[in-house]
Parts: structure tokens; C-alpha cells; sequence
């Protein structure tokens, strides 16, 4: 007769069971471990969130009741905004005493000289418009309008280069009727009017000049003298005979 003895492979299979068993154990407990660090980490940090914005708050209200007993509080803040302004006020500020020196600029010389009577300058749509009289006519009219025409600006740039562009690119000349000046003599009255660029009279362009087809005009600070001739009075009214 065969026996056979079982007892040591249910002991061998009982001994695996509980090296599994705490095996699991093992993991389970580093895992709750692990848990709960991550839990307290995240209380942590919340709760350092908390009295971060507590705090915060809590400054901000002090700061804010310390400006409040400022009397003075609203007449310093105006004052901080005009301030912080100041530089873009200045870039969009325009120089418009260059326009003297312009029109002395663009005017034709003898016999189709013109003597200006008004000026008008609309910054807002960067338009010229020029009344005046001419001895000679509309060959003196047509004349200084081609001159315009004819124009260039050269400038320099808040980049530090020279830049040329075109006075206008259109002249309307109209109002034409003749009239007598203040001698009595006979004159062709006339409006004119153009667009003129923006950098024109631009604060932030430097070294600005005008070259005429018979001139150059440096107009950066005015340097020249208004010449007596320039202006002259509205003359009267006649016939357009």
C-alpha cells in the first residue's frame, strides 16, 4: 500500500498565502501613507492660500482707509492721470507755427508772386485753405497751385530717418472773381484749398523743410522771417469781367 503525505504542501500553499497577504498589507498601508501626505499637502496649501488672501484683503482695506483720510485723495489722482498723459499730449501736439514759413515756401516768385489775405488750418482732417489775391491773374493762380503740387516735405523721423513726401496730391482752386486792392489796382481773388500730411506739423517731426520747384525752407523752429508782403488785406470786390 502507497501513502502519501499532503501535509507539507498545504503547509507550502498556506505559507504563500500569507506572504501575499502581506504583501497586500504592506502596499496598502504605504498607499494610505501616501494619501494622507498628499492630503495634509493639499490642506497646506489651501489653507496658506487662505491667509494669503486674508492678508491681502487685509492690506488692501488699510490702504485703502489710509487714502480715504486723504482730503486731497481726488485732486492727486487727477493729477497722476494729467501726468501720465503728458507724453502722448506732447507726440499729438502740433506745430503749427511752421505754417508761416510754409506759405512763404510755396508762394511763386515774381511776376505770379500772390498776397494772402486768410489762412485757415483745420488740424482735425489735416485740411489748408488760403485766401488771397494775384496781380497776374490766373497764370498766378495756376501757378502756385503747381507749385504745390509740385512740394516736398523732408523730415526726420522719431526714428532718426530722413523721410520725403509729397506736400499734397491735390489743389482745389475755386471762388475765382476779380476785385481791386488797396491801390486801386485790378486782381484775380481766389480761394485754394489741400490736405496736407499729418507729419507736416508733427511735434515728433524734426529737421522738417520744404522744397519748393524754386526754393528750400528749412521750418523746423520758424527760423525765417515772415516776409512784409506775404499778407495783404481782402481786396474789394468787383465785377468777373
Amino acid at each position: 500500500m502507497i501513502e502519501v503525505n499532503l501535509i507539507p504542501d498545504v503547509k507550502q500553499e498556506f505559507i504563500r498565502a500569507q506572504r501575499t497577504r502581506n504583501t497586500v498589507i504592506s502596499f496598502s498601508i504605504m498607499a494610505s501613507i501616501a494619501a494622507g501626505v498628499a492630503i495634509v499637502i493639499f490642506a497646506l496649501l489651501l489653507g496658506g492660500q487662505g491667509v494669503r488672501e486674508i492678508l491681502a484683503d487685509n492690506s488692501i482695506k488699510d490702504d485703502y482707509a489710509t487714502l480715504k483720510k486723504n482730503e486731497n485723495l481726488s485732486n492727486l489722482v487727477t493729477i497722476q492721470n494729467q501726468l501720465a498723459q503728458v507724453s502722448t499730449l506732447n507726440n499729438d501736439k502740433g506745430i503749427n507755427s511752421r505754417l508761416f514759413d510754409i506759405l512763404g515756401g510755396i508762394n511763386p516768385k515774381d511776376p505770379n508772386h500772390v498776397r494772402i489775405s486768410t489762412v485757415s488750418l483745420n488740424p482735425t482732417d489735416n485740411s489748408l485753405s488760403i485766401e488771397g489775391s494775384a496781380a497776374n491773374s490766373f497764370t498766378a493762380t495756376d501757378a502756385f497751385k503747381k507749385t504745390i503740387l509740385n512740394t516736398k516735405v523732408v523730415y526726420t523721423d522719431r526714428d532718426g530717418k530722413e523721410q520725403t513726401i509729397n506736400l499734397t496730391d491735390s489743389v482745389t482752386l475755386n471762388n475765382a472773381s476779380y476785385g481791386t486792392d488797396t491801390t486801386g489796382a485790378k486782381v484775380l481773388q481766389f480761394k485754394l484749398s489741400f490736405v496736407y500730411p499729418k507729419e507736416l506739423f508733427a511735434n515728433t517731426s524734426t529737421n522738417v523743410r520744404i522744397v519748393s520747384p524754386t526754393k528750400v525752407t528749412d521750418v523746423t523752429d520758424s527760423r525765417t522771417r515772415v516776409p512784409d508782403d506775404l499778407f495783404s488785406s481782402s481786396p474789394k470786390t468787383g465785377d468777373t469781367k
